[in-house]
Formats: structure tokens, C-alpha cells, sequence
């Protein structure tokens, strides 16, 4: 037995260095072969891939399935992350349906006191913008209307949600209106919800000064600006803008006017405020009674 394993083991090792050393010639012709830059060869290379490489089809299959199967992983990887960026989005999306619910509901409130009329004599006409001025030291529109059409200076003229100046010009078929902006205008106004009296003066910029208000501590940037009413030019309760603070700490107007698109714009007929003139009596069922006077109460005490 030991003399038949000794005689397989001389025989098998010669067998083996032969074959490698077979093997090695193989791929040292192979690698020659592939080396030589000569049209002969370069037909036999063609001629031995075009052989060998479709039969080999069979051993590709593993490695052609393995790329496969890893570009599928990868897509689902993808797939899992859209999946996940869209249930974060579904959840903003609800979120917003909700918030934009709730506008729903404040616009309509909104839309209602719209047609809520200040003053019952307060009536407007709607003219067309034909032209600016052009010039940066004066902000000023034409419109396309003007006496024959009832307009008397002074009026107060809106874009449909604020204030955008006053006539300061009629002629027979024209008038001109001047902005809130320009350096001339000046407007009484009221800052809600503190009641603040102040003046939005015009500096020729897109957002007019306050000036004079009455006690500045009580107010805050965004605050509702409308028109006091004061001197009986403007009607009272005229948007002008919300309050704003520029970079040198001063109280500008940001203007709910959309300066611009000022393609139509409406006219308020005002023709001012009456004024009372009998002070000393107080109405009560329809007759006037008299008020005492303090000194003869001061005297008759």
C-alpha cells in the first residue's frame, strides 16, 4: 500500500508542473499575440473573439445577473426615499389644506365687511390713467376725466383696496391726481389699533413719512394706517398701508396701493364734513334742552 501511494505521487507531480507550465505558455502566446500591431493579427484577434466571445454568453450570465440584481437594489432604494419625501409632503400639504381653509374663512368675513358702506353719501367714478408725470420731483397721474364729469380738487381717488392720492388739477375732460409719494401731499391719518393721530407726508420715495404722531411708544410696525378725516379733505377710514420702520429708525407707510399697475382709478365724491353749529343744547326726543352753565351751578353751590 505505502508503495502505491509513493508511486501516484511521483507520477501526479510531474503531470502537475507540466500542465502550469503549459498554462503559462498558453497565456504568454495569448498576451504576445494581443500585443502585436500587425493587420494579420489584428484579423486573427477579430477572428477568435467573434468565436469565442457569443459562446461565452453562459459564463456572463452570473456576473449579467449580479448587475442586475444591484441596479434593482438601487432603485428601490430610490423608490423608498420618494416614497418617504412624499409622505413628508403629503403631511405639509394637509397642513396648508388646513391653513388655507382658515384664509377661505377670513377672506369671506373679509369680502362681507367690504360691503360694508361708511358713509351713505360717499359715492365714487371711475377714471382711466393716461399718462404720469415723468418727473422724480413730482408724483402725479392723469385721468381721463375731469369737470364734465362733476370732479372737484381735493377729492380723494383709491385703486380699489388703498388710498392713492387726491385731485389737485380739473380741467374740462381731464384731471390730475397727486400721489401720496410726492413732497407736496399730506394726509391726516389714524394708526390702528393704538387710535394715534399722525400726518403721512410724501418725500417723493415708494414709502411716505409719518410725521407728528402723538405718542410713538404705543405703536408697532405693521399697524393698520387709514385716514383720520381731519380738516374734512379725505373721508375718514381710507386705507393708506400698514406702518413700517426704514433703517434710520423713522415711521414710513408701506402703501396698500399698487403703485405699479395704476391703470383705473376710483374717485370719491366728498364734499366734506358738516359742521356743528349749535353746541349748547343736546338732543333729546326731538327737542333741544338747554345745558346749564358751570359758573351759575358754581355760584348758586
Amino acid at each position: 500500500m505505502a508503495k502505491d501511494k509513493s508511486n501516484s505521487a511521483d507520477f501526479t507531480a510531474p503531470l502537475r508542473r507540466l500542465l502550469l507550465s503549459v498554462v503559462v505558455l498558453i497565456l504568454i502566446g495569448i498576451f504576445i499575440l494581443w500585443r502585436i500591431d500587425s493587420p494579420r493579427v489584428e484579423r486573427l484577434r477579430a477572428q477568435i473573439t467573434d468565436t469565442l466571445v457569443p459562446n461565452m454568453e453562459w459564463a456572463m450570465a452570473p456576473v449579467t445577473g449580479t448587475i442586475n440584481l444591484f441596479r434593482d437594489f438601487q432603485s428601490y432604494q430610490r423608490l423608498a426615499e420618494q416614497n418617504s419625501e412624499l409622505r413628508s409632503e403629503l403631511r405639509q400639504m394637509r397642513a396648508w389644506k388646513e391653513a388655507a381653509l382658515q384664509l377661505e374663512q377670513e377672506n369671506a368675513r373679509l369680502l362681507d365687511l367690504n360691503n360694508v358702506q361708511l358713509d351713505p353719501r360717499l359715492t365714487y367714478i371711475t377714471g382711466v390713467v393716461l399718462a404720469d408725470s415723468g418727473s422724480p420731483f413730482r408724483q402725479s397721474v392723469l385721468l381721463n376725466i375731469g369737470a364734465r364729469d362733476g370732479l372737484v380738487d381735493g377729492w380723494a381717488t383709491m385703486d380699489g383696496i388703498g388710498l392713492v392720492g387726491r385731485i389737485s388739477g380739473v380741467a374740462r375732460n381731464t384731471a390730475r391726481v397727486l400721489l401720496l409719494t410726492d413732497a407736496n401731499s399730506r394726509v391726516p391719518a389714524m394708526i390702528q389699533p393704538s387710535g394715534q393721530r399722525a400726518l403721512v407726508a410724501g418725500d417723493n420715495s415708494a414709502q411716505p413719512l409719518v410725521d407728528f404722531i402723538e405718542n410713538r411708544d404705543v405703536v408697532r410696525p405693521g399697524d393698520r394706517v387709514v385716514s383720520s378725516g381731519d380738516g374734512g379733505v379725505f373721508p375718514a377710514g381710507l386705507l393708506i398701508g400698514s406702518l413700517e420702520v426704514d433703517r434710520g429708525g423713522r415711521l414710513r407707510v408701506r402703501l396698500s396701493a399698487d403703485y405699479e399697475r395704476l391703470e383705473f382709478l376710483r374717485v370719491l365724491r366728498h364734499y366734506g364734513t358738516p359742521t356743528v353749529s349749535d353746541t349748547g343744547n343736546v338732543i333729546r326726543d326731538g327737542e333741544p334742552v338747554e345745558v346749564p352753565d358751570p359758573e351759575e351751578v358754581a355760584d348758586s353751590e
